[in-house]
């Protein structure tokens, strides 16, 4: 057996030597390559920053094993006719949870007020109780459902939406736009951990930014596009919306002149909310090229007309 690792040479150095040997270990007798004819390649590991655009001649590949939590530069290539999985690895999805819990909390208890302003004076306010604040979780996908449960279990009264309906112990879960609506209507903090795809776009647009209560935080560790940048600093100049955690962006790294940047209501991460882990992704990896062999269902198999 032949895999292709089509990713830049700073994955490939987490790689190398852990993925080969994971690969053993499962009994799984295997060549990790960084280029071969592609008619001799079984399965490509793939980043999509990679240079592989055409996977027209590899016609023995049984499958394509994404490295990245999201698909949306790959998902439309029409060479790809492969089955895509994406990633969704426990180091991802724990590191996802604690940008995410981190952030509801520091907005939560109005940390800023006495971190970041620390010439606000004895201003001796307590927040509310976790359970006087209400949050919207837009996405339950193994990230969002994984980051809701969490602040539940914190106390938050937590709304999740997603586009089908989802039924998940301890969360109100809303779908359609209707159900989109009455998730974001009065929320305090909202976190969109939404996939890229042309419905997802721009979804939080100058009307939805209008529904959560006044002076809410919005958090976005998810895709910078979900979010209409000029809407979103209108509401935010109007107080509409109080403060915003930005991780990503429509363009990165975000431009020097961006707007962001300078903005007193906005925090901005350098996209590290989150990241694919190699201890825990190898084995994800390993599992799927397991499965396929075996002839059973891939992980996180990637569904082309939800684009996710």
């Amino acid at each position: 057996m032949k895999i292709l690792f089509s990713a830049p040479d700073s994955d490939w150095a987490d790689y190398r030597d852990l993925l080969p040997h994971m690969l053993t270990e499962a009994g799984i007798e295997a060549q990790l390559v960084r280029e071969a004819a592609p008619e001799t390649i079984d399965y490509i590991v793939y980043a999509p920053n990679d240079d592989l655009r055409d996977f027209t001649p590899y016609s023995r590949t049984r499958a394509v094993l994404s490295l990245w939590a999201g698909v949306e530069r790959i998902v439309g290539n029409a060479t790809l006719t492969q089955p895509l999985t994406r990633m969704v690895d426990a180091g991802l999805e724990r590191g996802m949870v604690e940008y995410v819990t981190g952030h509801v909390l520091r907005h939560h208890l109005g940390m800023d007020a006495h971190v970041v302003n620390p010439g606000c004076g004895w201003r001796p306010v307590a927040p509310p109780l976790a359970a006087d604040r209400p949050v919207t979780m837009l996405g339950l996908g193994a990230l969002g459902r994984a980051c809701a449960q969490t602040l539940a279990h914190l106390g938050f009264p937590v709304t999740g939406w997603s586009r089908t309906q989802k039924q998940i112990d301890g969360l109100r879960c809303l779908s359609g736009e209707d159900g989109l609506e009455r998730a974001l209507t009065g929320a305090e903090i909202v976190v969109t951990l939404l996939p890229l795809t042309p419905g997802t776009e721009n979804l939080l647009d100058a009307r939805r930014l209008a529904l959560p209560a006044p002076g809410a935080a919005l958090i976005n560790p998810g895709r910078g596009p979900l979010i209409d940048d000029a809407a979103l600093l209108a509401a935010l100049d109007a107080g509409r919306i109080g403060h915003a955690t930005l991780d990503v962006f429509r363009t990165e790294p975000l431009p020097a002149d961006h707007p962001y940047w300078a903005h007193p209501r906005v925090t901005v991460t350098p996209h590290v909310a989150s990241a694919t882990r190699p201890a825990t992704a190898a084995q994800v990896i390993v599992e799927n090229i397991r499965r396929s062999e075996a002839g059973a269902p891939l992980l996180y198999l990637v569904d082309r007309a939800r684009g996710y």
